[in-house]
């Protein structure tokens, strides 16, 4: 049994050790206070499992049981209960009284007990001692007052984080997800400390604390790093709840989202003005939702599942989902995997400028200073999301029906399949009609009408974002010549 305990205890020490070297590396780049006292907490218990797996090969002795009781018993639950407080603080006052308080009890603490005389130290064997037996009555009622204040301030903080998740955020949602973790571990940990528990238990304890301050702060605290230019965006609760709440206040478009009359300091702005503001939005993951988040430009409400099944000449070509009108075809099985490069499709005219006077009939170039579109123009920006395999064969299907659009179509202004690199399931149809009119005609077209229906097969999802063009400028792509 002595040697399979100080087998755990070693890889609980080396597990403890890389949790160290993992804080260490982030407190290089985001010198966070919970990183700070977390980091000690992992050094503490790396030490007192080292010294648990040597005591338990060769025996404890009177310097074995105080680096253990020290390491063990006051720095990791002292300091991982510090961690949370400094987490979950927005504050300084807190903070800086966390601070005073764990600095103060780590170094009074300390010279105590290293400098107390142990009673009964020559009784000491290859099992693990408690401090109740050893210790004077100075040092074990220090011990317990210490601990009395970790049990406090570790249950402090889950009620505290459960009170605030309720009605916060994502960030609130990560500090729950790690005071659950922390707090259940440091309690524990004190209790194997008070308690007469068998070795291996404690020992497990101890390693299962270490792995709680990994997990923590390698998993629940930043899972919302997609890539790497999303490294700079880990866990700042406070700064960042700070400008959310900046950011809100200036806009405005507050006022009508409040469910009670604000008053204004300042004249409210003209009422065409709130109608131009995007509606803020809470912070989403990065990836899929971001792409193909619902929004439409302009004023007027629309009805999308119900044009998405209407017939072709009652809503836009791209608008149909999977199992519409038409019909969607079963997914395609066993399909190898495609080469997801971007597609090169796209049709812009030359002679079809955004200026127009009539449904049909192009303008000569505008003179400098009359350069506004014409409000009738028509577009469109849809989003798929494609099966898995079926990205070669929708850029064929897309190049065919963007070629047929150049030859056909002179009224369409732009049309063009895009690619997204950072999402090879996804593509991007942006369309640019002279007026609703050039739209209906294009899709009436058969080349539209079969892209719709070839496409069903290989289109997971299908979102429409119908546009208002305020101000451009379009020149025919660049092709390539084979």
């Amino acid at each position: 049994m002595e040697i399979l305990v100080a087998v755990i205890a070693f890889a609980g020490a080396l597990l403890a050790a890389i949790a160290a070297g993992a804080l260490i590396r982030r407190l290089r780049d985001d010198p966070e206070g919970w990183l700070i006292a977390w980091t000690v907490a992992a050094v503490a218990l790396c030490v007192s499992l080292g010294v648990i797996g040597v005591g338990y090969l060769m025996g404890f002795g009177t310097a074995t049981f105080k680096i253990y009781q020290l390491t063990g018993s006051l720095l990791a639950p002292l300091w991982l209960g510090i961690g949370l407080i400094q987490l979950l603080s927005e504050k300084a006052p807190p903070k800086f009284a966390a601070w005073l308080y764990s600095i103060a009890i780590t170094i009074t603490a300390s010279v105590i007990l290293v400098a107390d005389p142990l009673l009964n130290s020559g009784k000491m064997t290859k099992l693990l001692p408690t401090g109740s037996g050893h210790w004077g009555l100075i040092p074990d009622k220090l011990l317990l007052g210490v601990h009395v204040v970790d049990v406090l301030v570790l249950l402090a903080a889950a009620v505290f984080a459960g009170l605030r998740w309720r009605n916060g955020d994502e960030y609130d949602t990560d500090n729950l997800h790690a005071v659950a973790v922390i707090a259940p571990s440091g309690i524990a940990l004190i209790g194997a400390m008070r308690f007469s528990v068998p070795g291996i238990f404690t020992t497990a304890l101890f390693v299962v604390a270490a792995a709680a301050i990994w997990y923590c702060v390698l998993r629940p605290l930043a899972p919302y790093e997609d890539d790497e230019d999303e490294v700079e965006q880990e866990r700042r609760p406070s700064p960042r709840r700070a400008a959310a709440a900046a950011a809100e206040q200036s806009e405005p478009t507050v006022a009508l989202r409040s469910p009670m009359p604000q008053p204004m300091p300042q004249p409210m702005p003209p009422p065409v003005v709130a109608p131009e503001a995007p509606p803020a939005v809470q912070p989403r993951r990065s990836g899929l939702g971001d792409l193909v988040a619902e929004y439409r430009a302009g004023d007027q409400e629309v009805d999308y599942a119900a044009r998405m099944t209407s017939p072709p000449d009652a809503g836009p070509s791209t608008g149909y989902i999977m199992n519409g009108r038409h019909g969607g075809g079963p997914a395609q099985q066993d399909v190898p995997r495609q080469d997801y490069s971007m597609p090169g499709t796209g049709a812009v005219y030359p002679g079809a400028e955004l200026f127009s006077t009539g449904p049909h009939q192009a303008q000569p170039q505008q003179q400098p200073g009359s350069g506004k579109p014409s409000p009738s123009i028509y577009g469109l920006l849809t989003v798929f999301t494609l099966m898995d395999g079926s990205g070669a064969a929708f850029d064929r299907l897309a190049e065919q029906t963007v070629e047929a659009v150049r030859r056909g179509e002179p009224d369409t202004l732009v049309y063009a399949c895009h690619g997204v690199k950072s999402a090879p399931l996804q593509r991007i149809v942006y369309e640019l009609y002279r007026d609703e009119v050039a739209y209906r005609d294009h899709q009436r077209q058969p080349h539209v009408e079969r892209f719709l229906n070839e496409r069903q097969a290989m289109v997971l999802a299908t979102n429409v974002i119908e546009l208002n063009v305020n101000a451009a400028k379009v020149v025919p792509l660049p092709t390539a010549m084979y």
